[in-house]
């Protein structure tokens, strides 16, 4: 039988978690601040070292306030808005191929091999398209869904808000697979990033300080770590969720989870070679020697891949809410909630330049393909720049 007042009473911490958080970890930072402001550092002077010239520009519509990220298959680039624009957009061009219109408003990004285009609506219902925009199929996963589809392998994977993964046939939505999670007392309510390696596996976090690798044909869970335990004792103070997408350079992976630490490790087993205590909800990304990420100040920071000793941090974007960062050449790229798009060292750690995308926020990381750095923001600007 089920204790209808213990039931109510876990249902109301939920809900109330639920409203502190919004629909971002930001929402929690700016409650925890108190009555402290957060006032974004003013932005230094800086002598741009290179430029990122523009070769094309379009609009996609507005995220609103989610995080959208584009979708890169071969020579196209697949973007979505919050009220149901798709498009699929030239790599070199910036032209739009073709543009369809879902019948529902979006909460995330598309997923794309190419072939089959797949995004999911605010009501859990996911919607695939095949290479010339016509709809191919639809199907319900009775859930909200806030991470992106990742399409690999003839699958289309779906993680929903109640801790399921879902593998769905990509030409025909038949269900291949569900893999359960257990269903944390507290977690986050934001998107948690999927890395697909190939068109085997994807890596991903969890709720409790965990991440691990799951097998896309048949949603075997492949190895699980953690890498971070609660701590405190509230139940907000002890929130310990590995949100963001982990990162990978040849066969070291690493992850970060909120509130927790940030760690390296071996992705064949996910054994990790080390952690230290770190906290941010935007991830991490790596070079061959370094791993970078950014607290929840805006405070950036770079560890070595081989022991975690810290490099350097740069705390010159305090308070500016950098978004996901990305690691190219020898920087290290990621916006801001203003639209401005910084250049770190990826050595030293100092400001080597910064554009100006547009006047929205950027919190999904650049996407470096092609020798080109794609940029979409929260209010629909997607652009191509190259590096000079």
């Amino acid at each position: 039988m089920i204790n209808n007042t213990s039931f109510a009473k876990r249902a109301l911490k939920r809900l109330t978690l639920f409203l502190v958080l919004g629909s971002t970890a930001v929402a929690l930072l700016a409650c925890s601040g108190g009555s402290r402001v957060r006032k974004p550092a003013e932005l230094v002077a800086v002598t741009n070292q290179f430029d990122l010239a523009p070769v094309w520009s379009t609009s996609v519509g507005s995220s609103e306030s989610f995080n959208f990220h584009p979708a890169v298959a071969g020579d196209s680039v697949y973007a979505a808005s919050h009220r149901g624009n798709l498009a699929k957009i030239d790599l070199l061009t910036g032209k739009k191929i073709w543009e369809v219109s879902v019948p529902d408003r979006l909460s995330i990004g598309p997923g794309s091999d190419g072939r089959t285009t797949a995004v999911v609506t605010t009501k859990g219902t996911v919607y695939a398209y095949d290479d010339t925009g016509k709809p191919i199929w639809n199907v319900s996963v009775g859930s909200e869904v806030l991470t992106e589809p990742v399409v690999a392998g003839g699958v289309v994977v779906i993680r929903a808000l109640d801790n399921r993964f879902i593998g769905l046939d990509a030409q025909t939505g038949v269900r291949k697979w569900s893999y359960q999670r257990q269903q944390a007392a507290l977690s986050l309510r934001v998107g948690y990033g999927m890395l697909a390696i190939g068109n085997e596996v994807i890596v991903t976090g969890f709720s409790g300080g965990r991440f691990g690798m799951i097998a896309i044909a048949n949603g075997g869970l492949v190895w699980e770590t953690p890498i971070s335990f609660p701590k405190g004792f509230s139940e907000i103070e002890r929130l310990n969720d590995v949100t963001a997408k982990p990162s990978m350079d040849g066969d070291i992976i690493c992850a970060v989870s909120y509130q927790g630490r940030v760690g390296c490790g071996q992705a064949r087993t996910g054994n990790l070679i080390w952690f230290k205590d770190y906290s941010s909800y935007t991830g991490t990304a790596q070079s061959p020697d370094l791993v970078f990420s950014s607290n929840e100040k805006s405070h950036v920071t770079a560890f070595a891949v081989k022991d975690g000793a810290q490099a350097w941090e740069n705390s010159q974007l305090t308070f500016r809410d950098v978004g996901e960062p990305m690691a190219v050449g020898k920087v290290v790229l990621m916006g801001d909630a203003q639209g401005y798009v910084h250049a770190l060292s990826q050595a030293k750690g100092e400001m080597l330049a910064r554009i100006r995308h547009d006047s929205s926020p950027i919190t999904a990381a650049p996407i470096a393909v092609n020798g080109l750095i794609l940029i979409q923001s929260q209010g629909g600007k997607l652009a191509a720049y190259s590096p000079k």
